[in-house]
């Protein structure tokens, strides 16, 4: 028994998921230095046909439901495009996670308004409202990338319209944990309205996991045994009931299942006993099945708690 488990109640076991999250690849046009995933340009893993054949299978037995569909960037992916047909045909809400700066590929220009035209839900990364901070984060020219796509899709109607939901997220920029949401996104607001004319539909403030390359800058600087006394002391029993792990199930790349993204970053696939691949998979076991956990799950459980839908408890 680990830590976490020590400071829960109860086994951590699953509800009926709301959400089927799929990673396409950990390719991405970005390295950003807190990316759990690694992602970068130089990865080649991705979804084969065969594994996303099994999950339109899969798809096809559920009914209308949310697919979450990450990467890297997912929409690197040569299939991307027809996949998200498929999945909407079968009659699924897609949402998709964005960096924004991928619409400046080659190819990629008219994705704002591929997305618009489908009703495709974009969460997509801002990690802060000033620039020195999402180029300390994220990299040269990010911001005015980002900026640029926020308002070509604000222009198609994302972030003003009921039907094109936008989402931006924050991430902390160091070692410690987010403000509270609310009140950050009131800030994000009255920024990105003021100086720039922008608008989006909500803020999600996510903290830092304890894994991937924010976990290694932590450990080049020292801080790696502080933040995570920090996760640990921070622990509130108030946001177990509303983590993502328990409302999700995610499919790896290759079609392995995992709790949750972070736990398909440290290769720790769902327990034994439970199917552990898309293509055993079936809708009725993912009830009730008990949650792989570790030390990293304090840092969705830390103060006002954390997922993929930004805070947990007020």
């Amino acid at each position: 028994m680990n830590c976490f488990d020590q400071a829960l109640d109860q086994p951590l076991t699953s509800a009926a998921p709301a959400t089927l999250q799929l990673n396409l690849g950990p390719r991405c046009n970005l390295s950003c230095r807190h990316c759990h995933i690694q992602g970068s340009p130089i990865r080649t893993e991705r979804m084969d046909d065969e594994t996303m054949s099994a999950v339109l299978r899969f798809a096809a037995t559920l009914p209308p439901a949310q697919i979450d569909l990450t990467g890297g960037a997912p929409e690197l992916h040569p299939r991307f495009r027809s996949f998200v047909d498929e999945l909407l045909g079968l009659g699924h809400q897609v949402q998709v996670r964005t960096n924004f700066t991928v619409f400046f590929q080659p190819g990629m220009e008219d994705l704002p308004t591929w997305y618009a035209r489908r009703g495709i839900a974009l969460v997509g990364s801002l990690p802060c409202y000033l620039e020195q901070n999402v180029k300390a984060q994220r990299g040269e020219r990010v911001f005015e990338q980002s900026l640029a796509a926020i308002g070509e899709l604000n222009a198609l109607g994302y972030g003003r319209s009921e039907s094109l939901s936008l989402s931006l997220v924050y991430n902390p920029g160091g070692a410690f944990l987010p403000p509270p949401q609310q009140n950050l996104e009131e800030a994000y607001r009255a920024q990105l309205k003021d100086r720039f004319a922008l608008d989006f539909t909500r803020l999600y403030a996510i903290t830092n996991m304890p894994i991937g390359r924010f976990w290694d800058d932590l450990v080049r600087q020292g801080k790696s045994g502080q933040y995570r006394a920090l996760l640990h002391e921070s622990f509130n029993p108030r946001t177990v009931p509303g983590l993502m792990c328990r409302h999700q199930i995610s499919i790896g790349w290759d079609g392995t299942l995992y709790d949750c993204d972070f736990n398909l970053a440290l290769k720790l696939p769902a327990k034994a006993g439970s199917a552990r691949n898309i293509r055993q998979l079936k809708a009725e076991s993912l009830e009730g099945r008990e949650i792989v956990t570790g030390l990293h799950c304090f840092g969705c459980t830390a103060g006002a708690g954390s997922s993929c839908g930004g805070t947990l408890a007020a």
